[in-house]
């Protein structure tokens, strides 16, 4: 604060400010070395606020956090840009960027190998994702997950979809009051999908949707990807159960160690000797 106040009483009211807005008003008179991570994190913050400058840079401000602490100081710099501050962030916990960034820009050993838009604003243009292993609230209700699913995009008609995905799965109708966490893996797999046509996709990807489901759920649930496939909802599947995938898709495509491999129409690839090696043991 001296920084911006040279006078001490004007820089010691500048601190007192700056450490209520990062939830340190009771800690000023503490030594740095007696905070905990948390606590020195804030300080941080505080620190770098007190400045007083147009653009703050956040070098993995959450390293270190258990998610509480994550979801605390998330707040704090959702607070700080709401007050028209320029924010530039390093970070690796992706809960924090996917929450905080308008742009992200991914760096592998100092070079740039991805750059977009986050989660949020992919939703708002039209694709879903339903994620690996489902990734359902397990303390909210059927019914209030599926709401969660038109959150971003969907919402003006969140009844008539709602209707919609309760046709597809009847099964939620009779468990929509139930909590998410207490149903089968094959239950919680149709909630996932059924959040993901909540937000009226144009794209919905589709990642492992058959994993730890029994044979006969997962001859339903590829039974299911081809009916809304043709119903005209375009799906990107990702599926490690290369048979089922091969006959119900158009185009496939085939990753080795994050490298293309293989590519072209799907009934051409189930008989490429390469592919039944690889994956088929053939």
């Amino acid at each position: 604060a001296y920084l911006r106040h040279p006078r001490r009483a004007e820089a010691l009211r500048a601190a007192e400010r700056v450490a209520a807005r990062v939830g340190m008003g009771g800690m000023l008179d503490m030594r740095a070395g007696d905070l905990t991570v948390a606590g020195r994190k804030r300080l941080e913050l505080a620190r770098a606020l007190a400045t007083q400058q147009r653009l703050l840079l956040l070098d993995e401000v959450m390293a270190g956090l258990n998610p509480t602490e994550i979801d605390e100081i998330v707040g704090i710099v959702r607070d700080i840009r709401a007050d028209g501050i320029t924010i530039l962030m390093v970070e690796h916990v992706m809960q924090a960027v996917m929450s905080l960034a308008e742009r992200i820009h991914v760096l592998d050993q100092g070079r740039i190998i991805a750059r977009g838009a986050p989660a949020a604003r992919i939703v708002e243009v039209g694709l879903a994702q339903v994620p690996e292993g489902r990734r359902v609230f397990p303390n909210l209700s059927v019914r209030e997950n599926l709401e969660l699913g038109s959150y971003r995009r969907g919402r003006a008609n969140r009844a008539r979809n709602l209707e919609r995905v309760v046709a597809i799965f009847p099964r939620l109708a009779e468990r929509a009051g139930q909590a998410a966490g207490t149903l089968s893996g094959g239950e919680q797999q149709m909630l996932a999908i059924g959040r993901g046509l909540m937000t009226e996709p144009r794209l919905l990807v589709l990642d492992e949707p058959s994993l730890g489901l029994s044979p006969l759920l997962v001859e339903e649930m590829f039974a299911l990807i081809r009916r809304l496939n043709a119903n005209g909802l375009a799906i990107l599947l990702v599926e490690q159960n290369v048979v089922q995938s091969l006959a119900i898709a158009r185009r496939a495509y085939v990753l080795e160690h994050g490298r293309m491999a293989l590519s072209g129409p799907a009934a051409e690839l189930a008989g490429d000797p390469a592919l039944r090696r690889s994956y088929l043991g053939l």
